[in-house]
């Protein structure tokens, strides 16, 4: 998009394009999602930018109406398959937080100089930046959501101090931690006697239409028994998982929506979740990890328009508008699993990790490759764990797509199927077709969201 298309965006107030760029009012000082209902600035005042992180680089505050930080994220970062993309997704992952800038680097396999010069050169914000606006967002969630003390959120949002805490919440909400706190609507009277244990809300956001069914279906079908579970009846689902997260455990829960109709579907939407932290320092990670599940900064219009193209995939486009393509919450376990398929369960019940606190049926967080490694050696299992142990394989979400296939494919014993849906899932790659799958090439670069489509419909066979 052009600056002028970009303008047009914001005059419709096109709800398409939040988080694709933001804008920002010279003469206010704030900046905005493009679908911010506020009355449209004259043309010259506006500027535009890839990043909320370059708006706040550049002085601007994010508006109070909007929140264009709780917008869904570009589906660019896991889309491409460039440096600026891994980089993205490993900052999301919260990388920069744990490991620093030269640990980002280390992960790309370039040096911190040159991933500073190209983010910045194409985002407007370099990795610290970056990183920054990501922890902003982190704090205001907790301030907002929680009673708990301000000093112990400014840590668990991953800031060095409390001062650094306070001026990056003046910096970007124009507002003191206590005023971003009182500003925020209350459900229920804070407590400061909360703890992670209490649980997290969260709206975790998408735009355009969700077919959430779909998604629904595939995880109570795959579900393990020990870790994952859904329940209730279909459209009004929940589904809950472990997670073995960089500080502690997790335990997530996500809500099933309805899927929207008529003009509705157009305005994006949330999936309602909350979020139990042995350590809030792991907020950040663990909420990526869910939005890389369930596919949440997907752009389903960009998907339906190019499948709906095809006359075999245009009906099952008609039926199922934002139909998306889950990835994984752990992309290790994923890649287990798709290997072991049922047998799963027991790898839970005989290496998995007990949880301290068991939470109804969810007893266990899944064994780590090393564990797997150690106490089931031989065959293709053990080869694949081993290689994830060590790093031969990389799944993580900085890495190269192409790299890890071809580790995957040096496995012995794991075929390309298997390898396929490794990299569908563990891997997010939106563009792939399982060998000897009839997918055509005019669905590029959306493939993974046809074989959702046939899988859903029955003409294909999940793996």
């Amino acid at each position: 998009m052009d600056e002028d298309s970009r303008y047009e965006a914001v005059r419709s107030r096109d709800g398409r394009f939040d988080g694709a760029f933001f804008f920002a009012v010279e003469t206010t000082g704030i900046y905005c999602r493009p679908s911010c209902p506020a009355v449209t600035p004259k043309r010259h005042n506006v500027r535009f930018f890839a990043t909320a992180a370059a708006a706040q680089g550049s002085g601007f505050r994010a508006c109070r109406r909007c929140r264009p930080d709780a917008v869904p994220g570009s589906a660019d970062w896991n889309a491409r398959a460039d440096v600026v993309g891994r980089a993205m997704r490993l900052i999301g992952d919260g990388v920069v937080d744990r490991e620093g800038v030269a640990g980002l680097a280390a992960r790309l396999g370039y040096s911190a100089r040159q991933v500073q010069r190209q983010l910045t050169a194409e985002l407007g914000a370099g990795p610290v930046a970056l990183a920054r606006a990501q922890r902003a967002h982190t704090a205001r969630v907790l301030l907002q959501t929680t009673g708990l003390p301000i000093t112990r959120i400014a840590f668990a949002a991953g800031f060095a101090s409390v001062r650094q805490f306070n001026d990056t919440i003046r910096a970007v909400y124009a507002s003191t931690p206590s005023e971003l706190r009182a500003a925020a609507p209350r459900r229920r009277p804070a407590r400061r006697a909360d703890t992670p244990s209490a649980g997290i809300p969260l709206r975790l956001a998408h735009r355009g239409p969700y077919h959430a069914g779909a998604v629904f279906d595939l995880l109570a079908r795959e579900a393990v028994p020990g870790i994952e579970e859904v329940s209730g009846a279909p459209g009004g689902r929940t589904y809950r998982r472990t997670l073995r997260l960089p500080y502690g455990t997790g335990i997530a829960a996500v809500d099933e929506r309805p899927v929207s109709s008529g003009s509705a579907r157009h305005r994006g939407g949330w999936l309602d979740a909350r979020l139990h932290l042995t350590d809030l320092r792991d907020l950040t990670t663990a909420v990526q990890r869910l939005r890389r599940l369930f596919d949440l900064d997907a752009d389903p219009y960009a998907v339906d328009e190019r499948l709906g193209a095809d006359p075999r995939l245009a009906p099952l486009v008609a039926a199922r508008p934002g139909l998306r393509s889950p990835g994984a919450a752990d992309p290790a376990e994923l890649a287990i699993r798709a290997l072991v398929g049922p047998a799963a369960e027991q790898l839970v019940r005989r290496y998995g990790k007990t949880l301290d606190a068991p939470c109804g049926t969810l007893t266990h967080v899944f064994p780590e490759p090393a564990v797997l490694a150690e106490a089931e050696p031989g065959g293709t299992l053990g080869a694949l764990t081993a290689a994830l142990a060590d790093g031969a394989v990389r799944l993580d979400p900085g890495a190269d797509r192409d790299d890890a296939q071809a580790a995957l494919l040096a496995v012995p014993g794991l075929d390309g199927a298997t390898v396929a849906a490794i990299r569908t899932r563990a891997l997010g790659d939106p563009d792939v077709a399982p060998p000897d799958t009839d997918v055509p090439d005019n669905c590029r670069p959306w493939r993974s969201y046809a074989v959702q489509h046939l899988c859903t419909a029955g003409e294909l066979e999940y793996r």
